[in-house]
């Protein structure tokens, strides 16, 4: 509570109105006009997790929901998903509406729902079932999620009059709505069945979310049948999962008119009268479509030969997908057989050999062993990302080659090696300030280039020195980016026991400890980082002149922030002469905001670029943390005491929303 009491009224002022203005946003796409058979909440949830910034995690929901509504208006649709990734705080969101409502009813029930998931406040996930819709959002993508949480059954009340004749109608319509669904190309169906010796009709449908693939859909109706039968006798029942709804009733809920024909979905024989006609026709232009069929093949071969050897001549990449491959014998010969002498380095993604190729280019080729759990599809895809990344201060993948569980990478090389050789290793050059604060720029800029610039958000989770490499002009390049995703799971996944996997130094505690990721945990990082580069030494060995203990660097250089003394901190190779000390300060006190806790007071990527670039640290963007004395103190506590200062900030922000 004594870090809350501390915490600037404007900063407690700012959290409040964030949340005020998300909701007034949501209100603003409430309908006041909704159908009351939208109005039946069937269940809600909300995740006992919230979202890591409230100010980015609030704009990025309303964000979603509101692109979900657009779509669900303007494109007149029923099922509708949107995603917002910004500042780290993601959010993925899923609206589905039953295909019997008007599309009015439909944006009605999304209303209804959207305002009842206000109740959540700052939960970064939470789902809200309608009988006739459901509108889900969560920190990740869960869209091909199904039967993840037990589903929910809700019978009805009253029982049928004629409980056998009920039961036997309402199983054989369940039987075949749940064979008939995941056949449709809308994953919906509805269907009616007359009770045998009684004057009624059983009600039913089935719905799966379009994100699942069939045998998921499949698999989830069928739990849900299974589930939808101990309701019976009740005239009524529902089943909800997350990846899919089913319903029956002797009471009409849709028209006649919207009745799904599933007769030909079956697959039980009724309908081989109709195959056999259709069989004949197709006999009958069968050989014509042989010849045809034949002729375009022998012109499509023609015609590729021909664009082949064109592309052979004009160089074209057009084709190109993913990384060139190399022979394993190839990588052998350029390495000498993988020769220690030829050996780069080495760390948790494996060793590193330096190689010349057959033309006389300069490798990098780095041997891991490959995720056994993880599909080759996967593999694939990950490189394709990874080899797609061009950028100057990023390590370019040039190919692979696997053999057996080992996966080569081959990498560009670069001439002068690992940063961490010049800070406290065995290069006789010393670096400059000039050369120094290029490195700091360019590894920054790599890093937002990263987490905002390219496609695909990518988040490296081990930024050290070792992994920045420096060419023959000293810019730097950061490597393994995207690698930990290749390894096996119990190298990939951190948590309090495993996080000794990477060098403890430089992960940010909110991931050592909790396991929560986010880009966040990559300016963690870069801020060690910044002060290993202005001091020359290491993150986790630094001996305090008044004592004869060793702490780390960062409580090191929180402590010279905190008497005025930032200049202590500079590397003693370094001649005064080649710095301005205002600029050194700077430099420090921008690191040490990389590193405050909570998360949320960490600056992203690109605004640590914008503020090495021109301006001062007391111009951060409105709505960041500024870096003021009466944080500092707050934060020295909290960087500490992680979990106990994230849990009092959290809260304070949460009250006010409420």
């Amino acid at each position: 509570m004594k870090q809350v009491a501390k915490t600037p009224f404007s900063r407690r002022l700012a959290a409040l109105m964030v949340v005020l203005v998300f909701i007034s946003k949501v209100e603003l796409v409430t309908s006041q006009s909704a159908s009351n058979r939208n109005s039946t909440l069937l269940r809600n949830y909300c995740s006992l997790f919230q979202g890591t910034n409230g100010e980015y995690f609030l704009s990025n929901l309303n964000s979603t929901l509101s692109s979900i509504r657009r779509q669900l208006v303007a494109n007149g649709v029923h099922y509708a998903v949107a995603r917002t990734l910004l500042n780290g705080e993601s959010v993925w969101g899923l609206a589905s509406c039953r295909e019997y409502l008007s599309n009015a009813d439909c944006v009605s029930c999304f209303d209804y729902a959207t305002d009842q998931l206000k109740v959540c406040g700052l939960s970064n996930g939470a789902h809200a079932y309608y009988d006739d819709c459901d509108v889900r959002y969560e920190n990740y993508n869960f869209y091909s999620e199904a039967n993840i949480r037990a589903n929910v059954v809700i019978c009805g009340n009253t029982t049928s009059s004629q409980p056998t004749n009920f039961r036997k109608a309402t199983e054989d319509l369940l039987a075949d709505i749940t064979t008939a669904t995941p056949r449709t190309s809308t994953y919906y169906a509805a269907s009616t069945r007359r009770i045998i010796n009684g004057n009624g009709t059983v009600y039913a449908i089935a719905q799966c979310n379009l994100n699942l693939n069939r045998s998921a859909c499949q698999n989830c109706l069928n739990l849900g049948y299974s589930s939808l039968d101990d309701c019976l006798p009740a005239t009524s029942g529902r089943v909800l999962d997350n990846g899919c709804f089913m319903k029956y009733s002797r009471t009409p809920f849709f028209g006649q008119n919207q009745i799904t024909d599933i007769t030909d979905l079956l697959g039980d024989g009724n309908s081989s009268k109709k195959a056999s006609i259709i069989g004949g026709i197709v006999g009958g232009v069968v050989c014509v479509l042989l010849l045809v069929l034949a002729f375009s093949f022998w012109r499509m071969r023609s015609k590729s030969r021909t664009s082949r050897q064109k592309d052979k001549l004009t160089g074209s990449t057009e084709y190109l997908q993913g990384p060139a491959r190399y022979s394993y014998d190839d990588l052998k010969i350029a390495t000498k057989n993988f020769s220690e002498d030829y050996k780069l380095g080495g760390g948790v993604f494996g060793d590193v050999y330096k190689g010349t190729l057959k033309d006389g280019h300069m490798i990098a080729v780095k041997k891991t062993v490959m995720a056994s759990t993880k599909s080759k599809i996967h593999i694939d895809d990950e490189l394709k990302i990874i080899c797609n990344v061009h950028h100057k201060h990023l390590i370019r993948l040039l190919g692979y080659c696997n053999k057996g569980s080992v996966l080569f990478l081959v990498n560009e090389y670069m001439d002068n090696g690992s940063l961490d050789q010049y800070l406290y290793g065995d290069k006789s050059i010393n670096l400059s300030w000039k050369q120094r604060f290029g490195i700091i720029y360019g590894t920054a800029r790599g890093l937002a280039y990263l987490h905002e610039q390219y496609h695909v958000t990518i988040i490296h989770r081990d930024i050290k020195t070792s992994n920045i490499l420096l060419d023959n002009e000293f810019q730097p390049k950061i490597s393994d980016f995207g690698l930990i995703r290749l390894l096996p799971e119990d190298k990939t996944h951190l948590s309090t026991q495993s996080a000794g996997s990477l060098d403890s130094g430089y992960v940010a505690p909110e991931y050592a400890i909790h396991g929560q990721l986010s880009e966040k945990v990559d300016t963690y990082s870069f801020g060690i980082v910044v002060l290993e580069i202005i001091s020359g030494k290491r993150c986790d060995d630094v001996r305090h002149d008044d004592q004869s203990v060793n702490q780390s660097l960062l409580d090191h250089a929180w402590n010279l922030y905190e008497s005025g003394a930032h200049l202590n901190l500079m590397d003693e190779r370094l001649d005064p002469s080649e710095y301005a000390a205002e600029d050194v300060k700077k430099i420090i006190e921008i690191a040490l905001m990389c590193t405050q806790s909570p998360v949320s007071t960490r600056p992203a990527m690109s605004e640590v670029v914008a503020l090495l670039s021109d301006k001062s640290v007391d111009e951060m963007p409105t709505g960041r943390s500024t870096f003021h004395k009466d944080d500092i103190n707050i934060q020295i506590a909290s960087s500490r005491s992680f979990s106990s200062s994230a849990t009092a900030t959290v809260s304070d922000v949460q009250v006010s929303g409420r």
